[in-house]
């Protein structure tokens, strides 16, 4: 494969990253206030719609292997994209609680079946002759920041209703090209793969501990934040500039955190990016200056993804690769189990005397916690990593 051929496939897989998660997750902030709004919404339901939606994505992420062992990944990561496209549509055609919450738990499943395969292939790509496989992986994550910045602006224009149709004609256009350009990717189902072989979870007791409070915290920023912009006064103009900000910082953000995730085996790096991710929830809290709201979009826009890059990173360092897909499946889970809490946690505490304020206060907090308890993570002893 030449290497446009693989600039251009790299670029294909890209968009899977940004209808499964740009699209169809993290849109949900910028709809949220009008949604609220017009439903009667308190802070806990409108962190609810998030919560399940995690759910879904944990119940797509369990049920994967399985379907992996069937289905080819290509075929999963296009199915995982229109069903997407169909789903968003649906979200806006309906007013019930209940539907909505059916449509955010079953988008959480598309999600996984896109991202998670989408990974798998990126993965396969790398391995090419010609290949680069941290360019790849790079492109493959900072796809979920073309997802934000296209959300950024297609959403504050229209009323929620079509703006979640706009949304679904955005995931319909980018699965067509997902579909054309990863042709060369086709591949029949991959065998099971060997069980456990080498992880124990009690190696990386403090690592998993770091990573749930990730999962817990960063979301609660992701749900809420434009909300909060919202009650503090800004305009559309600048949410949009914040949001544009934030995606751009997530396209940048796996070139600009590869060096430190190549050197360090322990838990360093998920210790410094929790603790950035904490400082950055605080800015909005202590300040409305547009100084302090964009300081806090691109500094967490260039950090969240990388958290999650950190963990693989972490896996690889320390197990051979045997090993892996245990190893990430765990993190992949207990990451999975925060984004369940967090949004309902911080709604929770927002619908009290503090509002949200406070809940993103409770957020930073539990980042920062999350540092303290990466900083224990030891590397595993290398002749325990035969790789």
């Amino acid at each position: 494969m030449n290497e446009r051929r693989l600039f251009a496939t790299a670029l294909a897989l890209a968009l899977g990253a940004a209808v499964s998660l740009g699209l169809a997750r993290f849109s949900y902030a910028l709809l949220l206030p009008a949604m609220r709004a017009e439903l009667g919404w308190s802070y806990f339901t409108a962190g609810a719609m998030n919560t399940v939606n995690a759910a879904g994505y944990l119940v797509g992420a369990l049920l994967l292997p399985r379907a992996l062992a069937r289905v080819d990944a290509r075929s999963l990561f296009l199915a995982g994209g229109w069903g997407a496209a169909a789903l968003l549509a649906l979200h806006g055609l309906v007013r019930s609680d209940a539907l909505l919450y059916a449509l955010r738990g079953l988008t959480g499943i598309a999600s996984a079946a896109t991202f998670a395969s989408g990974g798998l292939l990126a993965a396969r790509l790398g391995q090419r002759e010609g290949a680069k496989p941290s360019l790849v992986l790079g492109l493959y994550y900072g796809g979920t920041g073309l997802g934000i910045v296209a959300s950024s602006l297609l959403v504050p224009p229209l009323t929620w209703p079509v703006a979640w149709q706009a949304l679904a004609l955005a995931a319909l256009a980018a699965t067509l090209p997902m579909a054309w350009g990863t042709r060369a990717l086709a591949a029949p189902p991959a065998a099971a793969a060997a069980r456990g072989a080498g992880f124990r979870a009690r190696d990386f007791a403090f690592g998993l501990a770091g990573y749930l409070m990730f999962g817990l915290g960063y979301i609660g920023y992701m749900t809420f934040i434009v909300t909060l912009l919202r009650e503090q006064g800004a305009s559309t103009a600048t949410v949009v500039a914040f949001y544009v900000l934030l995606g751009l910082g997530v396209i940048a953000s796996s070139w600009l955190w590869a060096p430190l995730l190549q050197r360090f085996r322990g838990g360093q790096p998920l210790a410094l990016l929790n603790a950035l991710l904490a400082a950055a929830t605080l800015l909005p809290v202590l300040s409305a200056h547009p100084l302090a709201v964009f300081a806090s979009g691109a500094l967490f826009g260039a950090v969240f993804l990388s958290v999650v890059a950190s963990t693989t990173a972490l896996v690889r360092h320390n197990l051979p690769p045997a090993g892996w897909p245990a190893g990430i499946a765990a993190f992949t889970s207990i990451f999975a189990a925060g984004q369940i809490v967090g949004p309902s946690l911080v709604g929770r505490v927002a619908d009290g005397s503090g509002g949200l304020a406070r809940g993103l206060a409770v957020s930073a907090a539990v980042l920062a916690f999350g540092a303290v308890l990466a900083t224990r993570q030891r590397a595993l002893p290398a002749s325990s990593t035969p790789n």
